[in-house]
């Protein structure tokens, strides 16, 4: 039976690998001081949608309906449920949370309809913060071996530009804009005709000095500053708007050149009048471009009619922070096992090495045996 369209299975080491790289992303947000938050897959409508009804995320929404007829969505992202768990809470609150979320939109490589995001978010954050994030976005990336280029701009001097050349229906502009990555001049321009507004791309193409006469360039400016404490550089990008209608200042995207969507991505918002900040990375490009090895040790110890005391080393390997199986079938098929499941030792336990309290051991990569004490293998 095939999945549905955009809906994965993961097993085996591609299951373990995306663990290995949330475990680092989780460990990384409760070293910065964020903490674990859990919300509901399914909510209703009108809280999905809020007031971002033309965000093309949130007209991706999958909608459902209950057996009392109540109109209810699966979650998209994560930062609209923060308007409901955020409250009351002191400040600033800072809260993470890894999981999924879903959207009913175009497959392509490293997006998928149902997908793991991983979010940290600030309510009640300062440019200080955003530099924090922005060091802690480098530091997971470092950690998992992934060569990217971190983009920044300001909504606020995209809208101080937009109204100095008098242009009305912004947002529908803006959204315009933020294709300038993905199309070219050309086609960004004929977009932009139905809002007289073609002359934009030129202005917004212009190399970074040009933005320095604009009052809220300062932003840009003052996150360079608190940047360089934690040694992250950012280019600035003075068409990037990312595609959520709530950022209000500073957005953040990460990209790799190997990878034709974004990383993660981010930046500043208001929450129940509380300016706020986040992070959001999804877990399908991180798995593609990872160079991180995924080495688990793990063991698989074969009982030779020696059940008991299979298991009491398979314990002990356990207790010293080893992966340890036993295998009570056929020892014939036991190397095949350990081959189909990725086991890269193989552990024989007989009568005759429990008398001589040493136990032979099968490298499953080199093919080569040794005999060692149990002390030894705990060890390791």
């Amino acid at each position: 039976m095939e999945t549905v369209k955009g809906f994965n299975d993961f097993t085996g080491e591609e299951a373990e690998k995306r663990a290995v790289i949330m475990e680092v992303i989780r460990r990384t947000f409760e070293k910065y001081g964020f903490q674990p938050a859990e919300t509901p897959i399914i909510e209703y409508e009108e809280f999905v949608k809020g007031n971002n009804q033309n965000d093309e995320a949130v007209r991706d929404i999958f909608k459902l309906q209950d057996k009392g007829e109540r109109k209810l969505a699966l979650r998209y992202e994560f930062t609209f449920q923060l308007k409901r768990i955020a409250k009351n809470k002191k400040l600033p609150y800072k809260r993470y949370q890894i999981g999924y979320n879903f959207r009913d939109e175009p497959i392509r490589e490293g997006r998928t309809r149902q997908f793991v995001q991983c979010d940290a978010d600030i309510i009640g954050s300062t440019l200080k913060d955003e530099a924090e994030i922005l060091s802690m976005t480098k530091e997971i990336l470092n950690a998992l071996r992934i060569e990217s280029t971190i983009y920044v701009n300001n909504r606020k001097l995209m809208n101080e530009i937009l109204e100095k050349q008098g242009i009305k229906e912004k947002e529908n502009v803006i959204r315009e804009l933020d294709k300038l990555d993905k199309l070219s001049k050309k086609e960004v321009q004929e977009n932009l005709k139905k809002y007289n507004a073609e002359s934009l791309v030129e202005i917004f193409t212009k190399s970074e000095d040009y933005y320095e006469k604009y009052e809220n360039y300062k932003e840009i400016r003052e996150l360079k500053e608190y940047c360089k404490f934690s040694g992250v550089n950012f280019e600035f990008r003075p068409f990037l708007a990312r595609g959520f209608s709530y950022y209000n200042e500073n957005v953040f995207e990460v990209w790799s050149k190997n990878l034709p969507v974004s990383i993660c991505g981010g930046g500043s918002y208001m929450i129940d009048k509380n300016q706020s900040t986040g992070i959001s990375f999804g877990l399908g490009p991180l798995m593609i471009l990872t160079n991180l090895k995924i080495e688990l040790e793990k063991y698989l110890i074969v009982s030779l009619e020696q059940d008991k005391k299979s298991i009491e080393l398979a314990q002990k390997l356990r207790k010293s922070g080893k992966n340890a199986s036993v295998y009570f079938g056929k020892p014939s098929k036991a190397l095949e096992y350990a081959n189909s499941y990725g086991i890269k030792k193989v552990i024989f336990v007989g009568a005759k090495e429990i008398k001589q309290k040493k136990f032979k051991i099968k490298d499953m990569q080199t093919g080569k045996e040794k005999i060692v004490t149990i002390t030894k293998i705990v060890k390791g």
